[in-house]
């Protein structure tokens, strides 16, 4: 490294380490409270939160309520929301339209356990929006995406899954794999190791998944040519990482290798079906899936996901063959707020006004990172926009 640029670094940790210190600082003198909650909570919870991505050092701001794009934590701190439940929020918080068609369901029952109307409705509306004729619901996104691998497994009387390094399809056991291996573990760039990413994965299950890069097509052609790949599932924009693009013609060239040995193209849009646009990262990007599993915006803030396909890959449930069970599955709650969200808030004149605003701020972080010539890269697909 030359000395310069030594010199620049050093003085940029120097700096962020000055930073960092007066900050958390100012943060535990700003949130006693959630401190004392967190405290109470790791007596009753591991690491004291619901869900293991919300434990953080020191400790997690507790929120108490949030409307619009505001939230308020225990402390009585008001924040700008600009994480929204990763993208489940797109609508914000307690938008008018879900919360009325909330509010009027409750009146009328929260849980069946039956079929109800809005079912099929909700169902009409994602055909409408993402040109798949049968869908299934479930209650997470790691629900559907599970869901969909099975699917493509019984279609296809194939075990084994690729997915990309670094990806994240939710907690269950076939996707919790080389999220974020360990350096020494990971294996070569072109060609990584499986690795599980969580104690009590099996072996097994370590086995039927492959792993390969990102926007590296080659090497999903040398993985799919054994011909016993039951699916490839892959985000078509990468947004756990950051915000990681598809090079030019990578996902078309996904789409013809998948196709050419009889391997089904599993989207993940958990992330990016709402915010990339009105037809989800697919449309926008012109490759059209086997199976596509939605979750996060499409419940307007209630726990939501679904997963819809071509019908000769969804016929598996429907000829029995396949079980997809779920008693909370197509609550009439849910579905009141999903309806909401897909006939009346996300509609493709407002999608395409948030997409408006998200680029003006992102060309505002660009023109700061520019004029001051700050070591960052920023970056955008719909909706959504990261500095990094």
């Amino acid at each position: 490294m030359p000395a310069a640029d030594k010199t620049l670094t050093q003085s940029l940790v120097a700096r962020a380490k000055e930073i960092t210190a007066r900050e958390l600082q100012t943060y535990a003198d700003r949130t006693k409270g959630s401190q004392a909650a967190n405290a109470r909570a790791r007596k009753s919870l591991p690491l004291g939160v619901p869900s293991s991505f919300q434990d953080y050092d020191p400790y997690p701001i507790v929120l108490a309520r949030a409307q619009e794009y505001w939230s308020v934590d225990v402390d009585g701190n008001h924040y700008v929301d600009y994480n929204m439940g990763f993208g489940a929020l797109f609508a914000g918080h307690m938008h008018p339209a879900v919360r009325k068609a909330v509010s009027t369901q409750l009146d009328d029952g929260t849980l069946f356990v039956t079929p109800c109307p809005t079912n099929a409705e909700v169902a009409e509306l994602l055909t409408a929006r993402y040109g798949l004729p049968l869908w299934r619901f479930t209650n997470s996104g790691t629900e559907a995406t599970m869901d969909a691998l099975r699917v493509a497994r019984a279609a296809t009387g194939r075990d084994k899954i690729v997915k990309v390094e670094g990806g994240y399809h939710g907690h269950h056991d076939e996707v919790m794999i080389s999220m974020k291996p360990a350096l020494d573990k990971a294996g070569p760039a072109d060609a990584p190791f499986s690795v599980a990413s969580s104690a009590g994965i099996t072996r097994g299950v370590v086995g039927d998944t492959i792993v390969i890069p990102y926007n590296d097509p080659e090497a999903l052609e040398r993985v799919l040519r054994g011909g016993d790949i039951a699916a490839f599932i892959v985000e078509p924009v990468m947004q756990n990482i950051g915000i990681c693009l598809p090079q030019a013609g990578y996902l078309q060239a996904v789409r013809e290798i998948t196709r050419k040995y009889g391997t089904l193209l599993v989207f993940d849009e958990v992330k990016t079906g709402i915010t990339s646009g009105w037809r989800g990262a697919a449309g926008t990007l012109g490759v059209e899936p086997d199976l596509v599993a939605l979750a996060k915006s499409i419940g307007g803030g209630l726990p939501l996901g679904a997963f819809g396909g071509k019908r000769e890959y969804m016929d598996e449930i429907t000829n029995r063959r396949v079980v997809h069970l779920g008693t909370y599955n197509g609550n009439p709650l849910c579905m009141a707020a999903a309806r909401a969200v897909l006939a009346e808030v996300c509609t493709p004149d407002t999608t395409a006004e948030v997409i408006a605003r998200n680029h003006r701020l992102v060309e505002a972080c660009r023109s700061v990172v520019a004029q001051h010539g700050l070591p960052a890269n920023v970056v955008e697909f719909g909706a959504k926009g990261c500095v990094t």
